[in-house]
């Protein structure tokens, strides 16, 4: 990610030489001696991920969002990261990639799932793009490059966000051969700070008792796979491997005692969902999970599940039904499989029976993403509309930068006809998108609702102020 990053910023912005403090940033404190702090780099990357938002889409699943922010929280406490602060942000893309940006975002594509065969392997992307983060390799590649021509903010805003999207082209349809000298020594800095990622990464799988030989595993998987490919994935793109690489890698795993990997059943589940996440051809999925299933290529309960999925997808409910009871019958209490059969009946229209299964749960597992999403979903599909807010108004407190939630939020409050929090939710929904003006508006139009002496009216007019000094300050 971070020689993406300085390429583009370095040599394509490299005109517009304005400086950090011409772009109505707050004020945020030194840099330490560097050229931005680590209180701006987290500015940096909230307004990245908020202009990220409005032009990617992310995943809404809820069990691949929360599986992939807790390997990765699990991650940050062993890593060197001082600030824990950390956004996960999911990308519905099959491309292979992951990618880091200043101030704690951390960005996965649903395509790595699909490259990662274990766990561990997956972790191990999670260690390298947390490391990068730690040791702070942007700030130290500004600091490298503050004797040449320093892009503003702006740009490198910019530039991260188009070439975490659009890939490498972009950037390098723009160079020129007078660059190249530049070019060349930002790429030696550059693997010198992926070498590093690589082994502070493994130190922290290491540290959290993982098996270190997941990380060359996964080089190998990664540029196996490149080799039948006529363009490389974006992530070997971003982060190129090399033999050398790998061996570097195989020898530092043998530094530290090789440990046994159970396989995660949790893990080809969230596998499988980000699998069927690219299909469009559900009918397909279905005959690739059976032929799976009869031929024991897979286990058989992931192969289940995933023809259980691919059969509700493609709204053969009665299959489904049949195959996720065989899937209770052997795991009772396996969460996929329990809220897989109550969407199921939701579908059938059966929102009791539905409901019956989930709302048990929630007491056991009060803070579950997955299960709160799709209990709330539930009761809106049921048209209980104050009980899907209840349970997305607590949600929301717990989750106020999921985008998801707040959508959902919204549309409840909407169905429920509670147009003044149709408007606060809104609000909120845009704000995180980096659509300013939509969310100005809402809170605009909530204040008119509301009488001055109201103390939400207060409330909601310092949010106004909130949003107004975000829109001012947006480096785009």
């Amino acid at each position: 990610m971070f020689r993406r990053v300085l390429l583009t910023a370095v040599i394509i912005f490299s005109s517009n030489t304005s400086h950090a403090n011409d772009l109505n940033l707050p004020d945020l404190g030194g840099a330490g001696g560097g050229l931005i702090s680590a209180a701006q780099e987290y500015e940096l990357g909230q307004q990245w991920q908020r202009m990220f938002r409005a032009q990617i889409r992310t995943s809404s699943d809820p069990f691949l969002q929360s599986y992939t922010e807790t390997i990765v929280r699990k991650l940050a406490t062993y890593s060197d990261l001082t600030d824990k602060r950390l956004d996960i942000l999911v990308v519905e893309n099959p491309v292979l990639n992951a990618f880091a940006v200043p101030g704690g975002v951390i960005g996965v594509h649903t395509g790595l799932y699909t490259y990662a065969q274990t766990e561990q392997q997956f972790a191990s992307v999670m260690a390298h793009e947390l490391a990068h983060l730690s040791q702070r390799h942007f700030a130290r590649t500004l600091d490298e490059q503050k004797n040449n021509s320093i892009p503003n903010l702006a740009a490198l805003l910019a530039s991260i966000f188009i070439l975490t999207t659009a890939g490498g082209e972009a950037g390098v349809a723009a160079l020129s051969a007078s660059q190249a000298a530049i070019l060349d020594n930002q790429l030696r800095f550059s693997r010198q700070m992926e070498q590093e990622a690589d082994r502070i990464g493994m130190a922290s799988m290491v540290r959290a008792g993982m098996n270190p030989y997941a990380m060359p595993d996964m080089f190998e998987a990664m540029l196996h796979a490149s080799r039948f490919q006529r363009r490389p994935p974006e992530f070997l793109i971003t982060h190129p491997l090399t033999e050398s690489r790998i061996s570097d890698a195989k020898l530092r795993a043998q530094q530290y005692q090789k440990k046994q990997e159970i396989v995660s059943l949790e893990y080809q589940l969230v596998r499988v969902r980000a699998t069927l996440s690219h299909e469009k051809n559900m009918p397909l999925a279905i005959k690739s999970f059976q032929s799976e299933l009869d031929g024991n290529t897979l286990q058989e309960n992931v192969a289940r599940y995933g023809l259980t999925l691919a059969q509700f997808r493609a709204g053969r409910l009665d299959d489904a039904m049949k195959n996720v009871k065989l899937l209770l019958t052997k795991a009772p209490d396996n969460l996929f499989y329990l809220v897989m059969k109550a969407e199921i009946l939701a579908e059938q229209k059966k929102f009791d029976e539905a409901l019956a299964v989930l709302k048990p749960l929630l007491k056991d597992f009060p803070s579950n993403h997955a299960i709160n999403i799709k209990l709330a979903e539930i009761y809106m599909m049921a048209g209980r509309y104050q009980e899907c807010e209840a349970i997305l108004e607590a949600h929301s407190a717990r989750r106020p930068k999921d985008v998801y939630v707040w959508y959902l939020l919204a549309e409840a409050h909407g169905l429920a006809g509670d147009i003044l929090n149709v408007h606060t939710a809104r609000a909120e929904y845009f704000l995180l998108n980096g659509i300013y003006s939509k969310a100005e508006n809402h809170i605009r139009n909530a204040l008119r609702m509301l009488e001055k002496d109201d103390r939400l009216y207060t409330r909601l007019e310092l949010k106004l102020k909130d949003i107004q000094k975000m829109k001012r300050d947006s480096v785009l």
